[in-house]
């Protein structure tokens, strides 16, 4: 071949290949049209190979017809192919040439590989066919099916019209590049601008001889470090996160976070305390001051102060009051840390279902933060405060965690001196920390928690005591807060007509919420017509607060009156209570038992035994037994929107069943508690003491209770709770028909006259 090329007019026809991979083409690989080139120049190389300079812009299309020659190069027939030009008075084909051209022009003006000269030459090219082809070849985005598909084409209109679709998609393409292009150098240059302004305002400073302000931030935060007397681990940590913090940029996403992070950690108190020498006759005046009665609350209380002073490295018990709300839990707390000379702070735990609330949040957390626990010390500003958690029988959990188990490191004095919380991820020592814990009832508590703490009951105040708190706290709290500061007395008939009437409950919260809204009425008319005494007796009372609300010895008479109705008396969280159970009798039934009221489980089943009980001893106790079989009997237990469930009910179920049955009505301001079995043992319960407060607060004159109950009676209720009222201690539910009914009740029931009963005054 480079033989023949030696002389003549040197003419070549390139096609392009089908598939560019196959390295030895035959005919039938080409494509069908080609250019026909000129060979400027051949230059031998070795290994009789050659290189070929051909002229770039070929001369003519045309079309492979068939193959004459095979080896040792392929020849072939051709056929030139002539372009089809529309006239030259189109005017529509005019302007997609000119189009053409202004779109060639400016993608050579935004591309970074053509010579910014082919927009000048693309100008003088004034033949269509030669323009097309001027631009396509120049076009090193198109792909090879576009420049064989416009090769092949003689229609230079449809030419042009895929060329200026190409060009679109070309300046499109360079927009956007220069755009982002535009953007990255705008962004570097801003930041080498900044960069420089900071050096040279650098410079700046040092020739006048002040401090780089973030430099001088960087030295505080060392010294304030250097002060918070951290331990050596945690000094450690954080003077790593200090080395790391200078090396970053102030508008880098993790300044911030080192920079929060050093900063609690400089502001925790890792060394400072507020606790001085324990007095402990101040400490008992002090919670006389704050606190009537709650003798043996006060007694623990000092007894725990007492051991501080002797031992105080001792690791003490974690002390948990639990009481009905307004017993004063919370307020003996700051009485505590008021006679330590201590700062107090208070954590609710109500509601709380996530690990992270006790133990923070890993710093890999956006916004994330110290556990309560820290956050709360650093509030209090010491490392020894009087901690309360409140409410920690209301924790609840869920897939977050379960913040009891987290507590229980907190608690625990043999770990708490190295509580890790996990935003500082060092250990922090809570040992100084003086824990209480408060709660209403401790059936929620987890066994596991409640192990750590020791219980100290507040079970509620009966009238006598109310009426001490109130004159002492109460009024005078909101005479101040109201701004009465003088003119204004309340009587005792006034204060113990507001317990009796207008409050049911085991704490005081109530009775402050309505001698409050006696002062706030006064204080308006004060507010309108100037200064104005007031004597605050009974009657005025019941003008400011409207109709009595209660109508305690009232009611009590009233719904007991009637056969088939006994008062029990319950526990709840709120304090003692009193139920009353009513039991109705349906003729002509099929012998069913129907319980009403939303009761629980417990309940339900002291129903069926009680039931059972009476139709197994019906003769022994004077009654039909027919009666179970041809009559339905209904017992309800009224206030049915509000659960009631527990073990003390069996008593009073019995008591309301044989008084229906026998047709008399149980004694007058009675009321009874008790667990039953089926074969009439009468079982102890608990909460002896809010069972007595609710008895003294309703009016109640007798109790009939379990006797083993008999040690909870004289240990637990004083002296004075329990004047007034008469209390029976049985065995036997025989023993409690003849307590419940007077001696001539009916059959058998006195013939257990006092065998094991026994009266307590």
């Amino acid at each position: 071949m480079l033989k023949s090329l030696a002389g003549g007019d040197r003419l070549v026809v390139l096609v392009a290949q089908r598939d560019p991979e196959k390295e030895h083409a035959e005919f039938a690989d080409l494509h069908g049209v080609g250019v026909e080139s000129r060979v400027l120049n051949v230059v031998p190389m070795a290994s009789d190979t050659a290189n070929l300079i051909v002229f770039t812009e070929g001369l003519r299309r045309v079309r492979l017809l068939e193959p004459t020659q095979a080896t040792p190069f392929l020849k072939a027939r051709i056929e030139v192919l002539a372009d089809a030009v529309p006239p030259p008075d189109d005017r529509e084909f005019a302007a997609l040439q000119q189009e053409v051209r202004d779109l060639f022009a400016e993608v050579v003006l935004h591309s970074p590989h053509l010579p910014n000269e082919l927009a000048a030459a693309v100008i003088h090219v004034e033949d269509p066919a030669a323009l097309s082809d001027f631009v396509a070849a120049r076009l090193s985005s198109l792909e090879l099916a576009t420049r064989q598909w416009l090769l092949e084409t003689i229609d230079v209109r449809a030419r042009m019209k895929r060329l200026l679709e190409e060009l679109v998609r070309e300046a499109e393409k360079l927009r956007l590049q220069m755009k982002i292009r535009t953007d990255v150098q705008e962004k570097v240059a801003g930041q080498q601008r900044q960069f420089f302004l900071r050096e040279q305002l650098k410079a700046i400073q040092e020739e006048l001889g002040e401090a780089n302000p973030e430099e001088q931030a960087f030295k505080e935060l060392g010294e304030k470090l250097a002060q918070a007397g951290l331990p050596e681990e945690a000094k450690k940590e954080a003077m790593r996160e200090l080395s790391r913090l200078e090396s970053m940029s102030s508008n880098s996403a993790e300044y911030t976070v080192a920079r929060t992070y050093l900063d609690w950690m400089s502001s925790l108190p890792w060394n400072r305390t507020t606790a001085t020498e324990i007095d402990l006759p101040r400490a008992a005046q002090m919670l006389d001051e704050d606190h009537y009665d709650l003798e043996r609350v006060k007694e623990r209380i000092l007894e725990h102060l007492a051991v501080l002073r002797l031992q105080p490295e001792k690791k003490g018990p974690i002390l948990c009051f639990v009481g009905p709300p307004g017993t004063g839990k919370t307020s003996v707390g700051r009485s505590i840390a008021r006679a330590l000379g201590r700062s107090f702070v208070r954590l609710s735990l109500g509601g709380i279902h996530d690990e992270a609330e006790i133990r923070g949040h890993r710093r890999t957390y956006v916004g994330a933060l110290p556990g309560q626990i820290v956050r709360s010390l650093r509030r209090a500003g010491a490392r020894d405060p009087v901690f309360m958690l409140d409410e920690v029988d209301k924790l609840s959990r869920d897939f977050h965690g379960d913040p009891a188990a987290a507590l229980l490191e907190v608690l625990d004095p043999e770990q708490n001196f190295a509580f890790l919380d996990h935003y500082l991820d060092v250990p922090f020592d809570l040992s100084k920390v003086l824990f209480i814990t408060t709660a209403n009832v401790l059936d929620p508590v987890p066994p596991a928690l409640l192990d750590r703490m020791e219980v100290l009951e507040l079970p509620g105040y009966t009238e006598e005591e109310k009426l001490e708190i109130a004159r002492r706290y109460l009024v005078p709290r909101q005479l101040r807060e109201n701004g009465l500061a003088s003119g204004v007395q309340f009587d005792d008939g006034a204060i113990r007509e507001i317990i009796r009437s207008y409050t049911r409950e085991a704490g005081v919260r109530n009775l402050e919420r309505e001698i409050g809204r006696i002062c706030r009425k006064h204080a308006r008319r004060v507010a309108s017509e100037g200064p104005l005494p007031l004597a605050v007796t009974p009657e005025v009372a019941r003008e400011r607060l409207g109709a009595p609300r209660y109508h305690i010895e009232t009611e009590l008479a009233e719904r007991t009156r009637r056969p088939g109705v006994a008062v029990a008396l319950a526990w709840t969280a709120q304090g003692g209570d009193l139920l009353f159970v009513e039991a109705s009798r349906l003729p002509q039934g099929k012998g069913e038992f129907l319980v009403t009221g939303q009761v629980g489980e417990v309940m339900q089943e002291s129903m069926l035994a009680a039931r059972s009980w009476l139709r197994a001893n019906a003769h022994a106790l004077g009654l039909d037994a027919s009666t179970f079989r041809k009559c339905d009997l209904h017992v309800h237990v009224p206030a049915g929107a509000v659960p009631k469930d527990g073990p003390s009910a069996g008593v009073p179920i019995v008591a309301a069943l044989y008084s229906l049955l026998i047709g008399r009505a149980v004694r007058p301001f009675l009321a009874l508690t008790g667990e039953i079995t089926l074969s009439g043992l009468v079982l102890p319960v608990g909460g002896i003491k809010e069972k007595v407060l609710a008895a003294r607060r309703s009016g109640v004159r007798e109790v009939v209770l379990p006797a083993e109950n008999e040690a909870n009676l004289q240990e637990d209720v004083p002296a004075h709770l329990r004047a007034g009222i008469q209390f029976h201690l049985v065995r036997t539910l025989e023993d409690v028909l003849e307590r419940a009914f007077d001696s001539h009740a009916a059959g058998g029931a006195h013939a257990h006259e006092t065998r094991a009963g026994r009266q307590v005054a």
